[in-house]
Protein backbone atom coordinates (compact mmCIF):
# COMPACT_ATOMS: atom_id res chain seq x y z
CA UNK A 1 0.00 0.00 0.00
CA UNK A 2 0.95 3.76 -0.79
CA UNK A 3 -0.32 6.94 1.35
CA UNK A 4 0.65 10.27 -0.21
CA UNK A 5 0.08 13.68 1.68
CA UNK A 6 0.24 16.84 0.24
CA UNK A 7 1.90 19.96 2.07
CA UNK A 8 2.28 23.39 1.28
CA UNK A 9 -0.62 25.23 0.16
CA UNK A 10 -2.07 28.27 1.01
CA UNK A 11 -2.97 32.12 -0.41
CA UNK A 12 -0.91 34.25 -2.48
CA UNK A 13 -0.95 37.22 -4.82
CA UNK A 14 -0.32 37.10 -8.10
CA UNK A 15 3.60 36.92 -8.93
CA UNK A 16 4.34 35.22 -5.88
CA UNK A 17 5.68 31.75 -4.64
CA UNK A 18 4.44 28.44 -3.33
CA UNK A 19 6.25 24.71 -2.68
CA UNK A 20 3.98 21.82 -2.50
CA UNK A 21 5.30 18.47 -1.29
CA UNK A 22 4.45 15.27 -1.46
CA UNK A 23 5.21 13.01 1.03
CA UNK A 24 5.08 9.48 0.22
CA UNK A 25 4.65 6.13 2.58
CA UNK A 26 4.07 2.99 2.90
CA UNK A 27 6.05 0.65 -0.10
CA UNK A 28 7.93 3.53 -1.73
CA UNK A 29 8.66 1.45 -4.39
CA UNK A 30 5.02 1.31 -6.05
CA UNK A 31 5.79 4.50 -6.19
CA UNK A 32 8.17 4.95 -9.27
CA UNK A 33 6.88 7.60 -11.21
CA UNK A 34 5.07 10.99 -9.36
CA UNK A 35 3.16 13.87 -10.87
CA UNK A 36 1.13 16.48 -9.79
CA UNK A 37 -2.51 17.15 -10.61
CA UNK A 38 -4.79 20.34 -9.94
CA UNK A 39 -8.46 20.47 -10.33
CA UNK A 40 -10.09 24.02 -10.07
CA UNK A 41 -13.49 24.68 -9.44
CA UNK A 42 -15.94 23.28 -12.32
CA UNK A 43 -13.09 21.64 -14.10
CA UNK A 44 -11.82 18.51 -14.85
CA UNK A 45 -8.99 17.04 -12.86
CA UNK A 46 -5.72 18.17 -15.49
CA UNK A 47 -2.03 17.58 -15.24
CA UNK A 48 0.46 19.63 -14.44
CA UNK A 49 4.22 17.68 -13.46
CA UNK A 50 5.82 14.62 -13.33
CA UNK A 51 9.17 13.26 -12.64
CA UNK A 52 10.00 9.39 -12.86
CA UNK A 53 12.34 8.31 -10.07
CA UNK A 54 14.98 7.60 -12.35
CA UNK A 55 14.72 11.39 -13.69
CA UNK A 56 13.90 10.03 -17.08
CA UNK A 57 10.62 11.31 -17.86
CA UNK A 58 10.43 14.93 -16.49
CA UNK A 59 7.77 17.11 -18.14
CA UNK A 60 5.17 20.02 -17.71
CA UNK A 61 1.98 20.94 -18.81
CA UNK A 62 2.44 23.97 -21.33
CA UNK A 63 0.65 26.15 -18.95
CA UNK A 64 3.06 26.02 -16.01
CA UNK A 65 6.31 25.19 -17.92
CA UNK A 66 9.09 28.18 -17.33
CA UNK A 67 7.17 28.39 -13.99
CA UNK A 68 6.58 25.19 -12.04
CA UNK A 69 9.80 22.84 -11.17
CA UNK A 70 9.63 19.27 -10.18
CA UNK A 71 11.72 17.62 -8.16
CA UNK A 72 12.27 15.00 -5.95
CA UNK A 73 13.40 15.93 -2.23
CA UNK A 74 16.77 15.01 -0.24
CA UNK A 75 14.51 12.33 1.25
CA UNK A 76 13.90 9.79 -1.72
CA UNK A 77 9.81 9.50 -0.57
CA UNK A 78 9.46 13.60 -1.01
CA UNK A 79 8.48 15.04 -4.34
CA UNK A 80 8.24 18.91 -4.07
CA UNK A 81 6.10 21.49 -6.92
CA UNK A 82 7.97 24.63 -6.88
CA UNK A 83 5.95 27.32 -7.96
CA UNK A 84 6.69 30.70 -8.84
CA UNK A 85 5.44 33.62 -10.80
CA UNK A 86 1.69 32.58 -10.08
CA UNK A 87 -1.40 33.36 -11.80
CA UNK A 88 -5.21 33.25 -10.54
CA UNK A 89 -5.71 30.88 -13.24
CA UNK A 90 -3.30 28.46 -11.22
CA UNK A 91 -5.95 28.31 -8.17
CA UNK A 92 -7.02 24.69 -7.53
CA UNK A 93 -7.18 21.79 -5.47
CA UNK A 94 -3.75 20.32 -6.53
CA UNK A 95 -2.89 16.61 -5.79
CA UNK A 96 0.10 14.39 -5.57
CA UNK A 97 -0.09 11.25 -7.64
CA UNK A 98 1.96 8.02 -7.86
CA UNK A 99 2.00 4.78 -9.76
CA UNK A 100 4.53 1.72 -10.25
CA UNK A 101 5.62 2.52 -13.81
CA UNK A 102 5.46 5.61 -16.34
CA UNK A 103 4.25 5.67 -19.40
CA UNK A 104 5.91 7.99 -21.61
CA UNK A 105 2.38 8.19 -24.15
CA UNK A 106 -0.07 8.03 -21.30
CA UNK A 107 1.80 9.83 -18.23
CA UNK A 108 -0.41 13.35 -18.48
CA UNK A 109 -3.66 10.49 -17.95
CA UNK A 110 -4.95 11.07 -14.10
CA UNK A 111 -6.30 7.39 -14.63
CA UNK A 112 -2.78 6.17 -15.14
CA UNK A 113 -1.97 6.89 -11.89
CA UNK A 114 -2.83 4.43 -9.20
CA UNK A 115 -2.22 6.44 -5.56
CA UNK A 116 -3.53 9.73 -4.74
CA UNK A 117 -3.31 12.06 -1.78
CA UNK A 118 -6.40 13.82 -0.86
CA UNK A 119 -5.28 17.56 -2.40
CA UNK A 120 -3.92 20.90 -0.50
CA UNK A 121 -6.07 23.82 -1.78
CA UNK A 122 -3.49 26.60 -3.96
CA UNK A 123 -5.44 30.34 -4.28
CA UNK A 124 -4.08 32.83 -6.10
CA UNK A 125 -5.89 36.26 -6.10
CA UNK A 126 -5.18 39.26 -8.45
Amino acid sequence: QVHLEESGGGSVQAGGSLRLSCTISGDISKAFTSAWFRQAPGKEREFVAVLSRNGALKNYASSVEGRFTISRGAAENTVNLQMDTLKPEDTAIYYCAADSVYSLANYYLANNYEYWGRGTQVTVSS
